[in-house]
C-alpha cells in the first residue's frame, strides 16, 4: 500500500522561515531511516504558497489564484510518499517523526493512494495498459534529467 504523508504547514513555514541545521540534521536521520527500510519512494518540502498558484476550474473556465492563501492550517510544507504494508505501519513510522515545526504544534496526515485495483471495472484493461505505459515514459523521462 501507497501512502501519502502530509506536514502541514505553519505561520512561520508560511513566512518562509526555514528549518535549523538541527531540525535538518534530524529529519536528514529519520529519512535515512526510511529509506533504509525501504519505504520511502519520495519526499520534499514545499516552498511557502505565496510562490505558488492554485487554478480555479469553474464549468469551461480557468481562474488562476495567485499565493499566499490565508488558511495556513490547510496547506501542505512538505510530503514523503511511502510503501508500506497498512495504515497503521504508516502510522507508527509517524509517531517516530521529529517535530517538523519545532517549538509549536505541529500535524501530520496520512492518506492512502489510490492503486489500480481500487477503480474497479471502469478502469478498463485498455485504461490500465495506458496509464503502465505513462508511468514508464515518465520514469524513462527522470532517468534522462
Amino acid at each position: 500500500m501507497r501512502f501519502m504523508v502530509i506536514v502541514k504547514a505553519s505561520k512561520e513555514s508560511e513566512a518562509g522561515t526555514l528549518p535549523s541545521q538541527e531540525l535538518l540534521e534530524a529529519m536528514g536521520k529519520y529519512n535515512e531511516e526510511l529509506v533504509n527500510a525501504g519505504i520511502m519512494l519520495a519526499g520534499e518540502g514545499l516552498q511557502p504558497s505565496s510562490k505558488g498558484a492554485r487554478v480555479r476550474f469553474s464549468g469551461d473556465q480557468r481562474i488562476v489564484i495567485d499565493g499566499p492563501f490565508a488558511e495556513t492550517k490547510e496547506l501542505v510544507a512538505g510530503y514523503w510518499l511511502w510503501q508500506v504494508a497498512s495504515k497503521e505501519e504508516a502510522i507508527e513510522w509517524v509517531k517516530r517523526c521529529p517535530n517538523p515545526m519545532p517549538g509549536t504544534e505541529a500535524e501530520i496526515e496520512i492518506r492512502q493512494v489510490f492503486e489500480a485495483d481500487d477503480f474497479g471495472e471502469e478502469f478498463t484493461p485498455e485504461l490500465r495498459a495506458q496509464e503502465e505505459r505513462l508511468r514508464a515514459q515518465a520514469a524513462e523521462w527522470q532517468q534522462k534529467r
